[in-house]
C-alpha cells in the first residue's frame, strides 16, 4: 500500500509545475511537467474523487501542466484542429462515452443454483453505467488529450521537436542510474521511497538477474522508455557535428547497453531495428517506414478476427529464443482470445468500465482474464468507435507526415520529425502487447500534428499569430532560441 510520501508527491506535483512555468521557458516547462511526472511520481497510487475520474500520476501531471501553461505562463492552448478528420477523431474520442454508457445501463448479476429446487443465490453484482458516468468518462478522455493539445500548441516547431528528442535522451541518461542500481541489486527503489512494490516481484526476475522498474508500472514500461531514449540519442548523433556527434554517439552506445540489460526482448528489438534506420536512412524513407508500422498496428484487431496473424509461428519463434518468453506470450494470446470473444458481444461501443469489459466467472463474478495490451482494453471498453478514435489520433501525425513527404524534399522536413514518428509507430506496436501509452506519447503526437498543420495551413497560422503574438505558429509567445532551451 502506498505510504504518505506517495500521496504527498501526487499533491505536490502541481506546485512543481507552477515552479517550472515560473522559472523555465514554456517548452521546457511543458516537457518536464509531463515527462518528470511520468518518471518520478508513484504508480498505482491515486485519489478517488466523486464525479470525476481517479487522479493518478498521469492525469495529475497532465492537468497540472495544462493549468500551469494557461494560468502561470498565460499561453493559449487550442483544443481544435484545422484538419477535419482530426476534428472527427477528437469528437469520437471524447463523445464515445455517450453511446457506451447508454448501451450499458443494465447491471451484470451473478448467481448460483442451490438445492434440488431452483433456488437462486446472488453472489455478485457489477453495476450498470449511469448517466453521470457520461460526464466522468468525458472528463477523463479530455484529461488524456491535454498533452496532445499542449504539444500541438507549443512544441510544433523545429525548436519544440528538438526539445522533445533532447529531453528523452537526457531523461534516459538520468534514469539509467537508478535502473543500473536495480539491475545490480534488486528492483526496490519504489519500495524504499513509496513503501510498496507496484507489480509482481517475480516478473522482475529474468535470466538469473533483475529487470529494473524504478517508479514505472512494470519493467516492460521502463525498457520501452529506454528504447525511446536510445532512438532519441541516435537522432541527436545524426544531426550533431564534430565533438558533439562523438558525445551523442557514445551516449547511444551506452543507452544500447542499458537497454540490453533491461532484459526485455521486444524493447531490445525496437532498438536494434530502429536505431540504424534513424542513423542512415533518408527522412522521407523513415517516415514511410513509420507509416507502414503504424498501419499494421491499427489493422491488428481486424487481422486477428480474420485469423491472419500466425500465432503458432510466433510462439514457435519465441520458444526458440526463450521458453519463458514464449510462455508469457502464449498467456497474452490466450487472454486476448477470451477478451475478444467478450468484446464481440458489443463490438461498436464496448462494455464500459467497472470491469465489465473483462471475462468474469459466471457464478462468482470474479475476474478470470488479465488484459495486457492497450488495444484490447480500449476495444473492450469503447468498442470500434473508441479504438478507431484513439489509434486514429496517434497515427494522424504519421499519416500527415507521409502525405507531406510525398511532395516535399527530405531537407524540407525537420530532422526531428522522423525519429518522433518512429517512436509513435513503435508505441502503437507495443500497445498490442502492453499498455505503454503515456501522456508523453500524446505530447509527441500533438507536436508532430501541429508541425504539419503549420506547413499545410500557413495562412491560418499567420492569423493566429496576429491574435496571440509572435512565436510558435499554433499558440504561444516567442520562444527563446532552441539551442539555449533544448533541455
Amino acid at each position: 500500500m502506498p505510504n504518505p510520501v506517495a500521496y504527498m508527491m501526487l499533491m505536490l506535483w502541481p506546485l512543481v509545475c507552477v515552479t517550472l512555468f515560473a522559472r523555465l521557458p514554456v517548452r521546457r516547462a511543458i516537457i518536464w511537467g509531463i515527462l518528470g511526472g511520468y518518471l518520478i511520481l508513484p504508480p498505482v497510487a491515486e485519489f478517488d474523487l466523486p464525479l470525476v475520474p481517479s487522479m493518478n500520476k498521469d492525469s495529475i501531471a497532465s492537468f497540472a501542466t495544462f493549468l500551469g501553461c494557461v494560468l502561470i505562463a498565460r499561453q493559449p492552448v487550442s483544443m481544435w484542429s484545422r484538419v477535419w478528420p482530426v476534428r472527427l477523431l477528437l469528437l469520437g474520442f471524447v463523445l464515445c462515452a455517450v453511446p457506451t454508457v447508454l448501451t450499458n445501463r443494465e447491471p451484470l448479476i451473478f448467481e448460483v443454483l442451490a438445492g434440488s429446487e431452483p433456488i437462486r443465490f446472488i453472489t455478485n453484482v457489477v453495476p450498470g453505467l449511469g448517466l453521470r458516468d457520461i460526464l466522468s468518462i468525458m472528463i477523463g478522455q479530455v484529461i488524456v488529450l491535454l498533452p496532445f493539445f499542449l504539444g500541438r500548441a507549443h512544441l510544433s516547431d523545429e525548436a519544440g521537436l528538438r526539445a522533445i528528442i533532447l529531453a528523452l535522451a537526457a531523461a534516459g541518461l538520468a534514469y539509467s542510474l537508478p535502473s543500473l542500481f536495480e539491475i545490480t541489486f534488486a528492483p526496490v527503489i519504489n519500495i524504499y521511497v513509496y513503501g510498496f512494490f507496484q507489480h509482481d516481484f517475480n516478473q522482475m526476475i529474468r535470466e538469473g538477474g533483475f529487470r529494473p522498474i524504478v517508479f514505472l508500472p512494470h519493467g516492460l514500461w521502463l525498457a520501452f522508455f529506454m528504447a525511446t531514449a536510445l532512438i532519441s540519442a541516435a537522432a541527436l548523433t545524426r544531426v550533431s557535428q564534430d565533438s558533439l556527434r562523438l558525445k551523442w554517439g557514445l551516449t547511444t552506445v551506452y543507452l544500447a547497453l542499458v537497454l540490453n540489460a533491461c532484459k526485455s526482448l521486444a524493447a531490445l528489438m525496437y532498438g536494434v531495428a530502429l536505431v540504424p534506420v534513424v542513423l542512415f536512412l533518408r527522412r522521407n524513407t523513415i517516415i514511410r517506414l513509420a507509416l507502414i508500422i503504424a498501419l499494421l498496428a491499427i489493422a491488428y484487431p481486424a487481422l486477428r478476427n480474420l485469423g491472419l496473424i500466425p500465432l503458432d509461428s510466433i510462439l514457435e519463434k519465441a520458444a526458440s529464443i526463450s521458453a519463458e518468453r514464449a510462455q508469457s506470450l502464449e498467456f497474452r494470446f490466450t487472454n486476448e482470445e477470451l477478451l475478444l470473444d467478450r468484446a464481440h458481444s458489443k463490438p461498436w461501443f464496448g462494455w464500459g468500465g467497472w470491469g465489465r469489459n473483462l471475462v468474469l466467472d459466471p457464478e462468482t463474478g470474479m475476474i478470470v482474464t488479465v488484459p495486457d495490451g492497450a488495444w484490447i482494453i480500449v476495444f473492450g471498453t469503447f468498442g470500434w468507435l473508441g479504438y478507431i478514435a484513439q489509434m486514429g489520433l496517434l497515427s494522424a501525425p504519421i499519416i500527415m507526415a507521409a502525405l507531406y513527404a510525398r511532395k516535399a524534399k527530405s531537407a524540407e522536413i525537420s530532422s526531428f520529425v522522423p525519429p518522433i514518428t518512429l517512436i509513435l509507430a513503435a508505441t502503437m506496436t507495443d500497445m498490442l502487447l502492453n499498455a505503454t501509452l503515456t501522456p508523453f506519447t500524446w505530447l509527441c503526437a500533438g507536436a508532430v500534428l501541429g508541425y504539419f498543420e503549420r506547413q499545410l495551413y500557413p495562412d491560418w497560422n499567420r492569423r493566429r499569430r496576429s491574435l496571440f503574438g509572435a512565436g510558435p505558429a499554433i499558440g504561444g509567445k516567442t520562444q527563446p532560441d532552441a539551442r539555449k532551451t533544448a533541455i
